[in-house]
């Protein structure tokens, strides 16, 4: 499980890497950087949309300003463990993200309109978005994150998402983090956190290894496959079965 913290403001940049890209990438960084002080969770969601998906489909015409709204926990909890809901913002290329904590047996109430939150501003910003869109759960999505950080305090972090995997039906984070795989092949998605410009040694490390960009989306490789692919009725059942 990672640090609690309720407000960020970073970029960050989505990489997809073979298993080769991934080994190299991981050696050539190891003078950089250290292990998080959790360096090995599961990471659980739940993404809210509305009734017809217009945040996602928003989201993919790629615009200069878009948001979406996630419940999260860091595995599987009970009742009444904490989850996050948060409020996610990409404008111009920088993430903001707000979030709250609560109980996870409050935050669906709490989602769907029938519990108040914490009166906080984060949570004041949260009723809005609630009360604008009226968003209902659309999909649970996790995966295995490897976790580094910079030494010494430094703001920069790199993660690495393997076993990412989904499923449109009993979506609760406290059913467990069972799914199908999202993605076809291999590859590991490798995300860079960071404040401002990259180091020198981490542009470097990129180009050898020829590992550009992507503006891959879990959420958005979900509805494009499942949803605009027509596979929706096979997740559900390739979940119940193998649940």
């Amino acid at each position: 499980m990672c640090e609690v913290q309720s407000c960020f403001k970073r970029y960050e940049k989505k990489y997809l890497l073979t298993p080769a890209q991934y080994r190299a990438f991981r050696q050539g960084m190891g003078s950089f950087m250290i292990p998080d002080a959790h360096p090995k969770y599961t990471i659980c969601n739940l993404y809210y949309d509305t009734e017809h998906d217009d945040l996602i489909r928003a989201s993919l015409e790629r615009p200069v300003y878009k948001e979406k709204l996630r419940l999260r926990s860091y595995g599987v909890p009970g009742s009444r463990d904490p989850v996050f809901v948060e409020l996610k913002k990409k404008y111009d290329g920088v993430v903001y993200k707000r979030r709250i904590t609560m109980e996870a047996r409050d935050a669906v109430p709490y989602l769907n309109g029938a519990k108040p939150g914490d009166g906080s501003q984060i949570s004041r910003e949260i009723d809005w978005f609630l009360q604008f869109y009226r968003p209902v759960p659309k999909v649970f999505l996790a995966y295995d994150r490897e976790a580094w950080a910079a030494p010494e305090g430094g703001e920069l972090r790199i993660t690495f998402d393997t076993g990412i995997r989904v499923r449109s039906n009993d979506v609760d984070l406290r059913s467990g983090d069972h799914g199908v795989p999202l993605l076809e092949d291999d590859r590991i998605l490798m995300e860079i956190k960071i404040p401002g410009a990259a180091p020198l040694w981490l542009a470097r490390l990129l180009s050898e290894n020829r590992i550009s960009s992507t503006s891959f989306s879990k959420y958005g490789m979900y509805y494009k496959r499942f949803v605009l692919g027509g596979k929706s009725a096979e997740i559900r059942k390739e979940v119940l079965f193998s649940a």
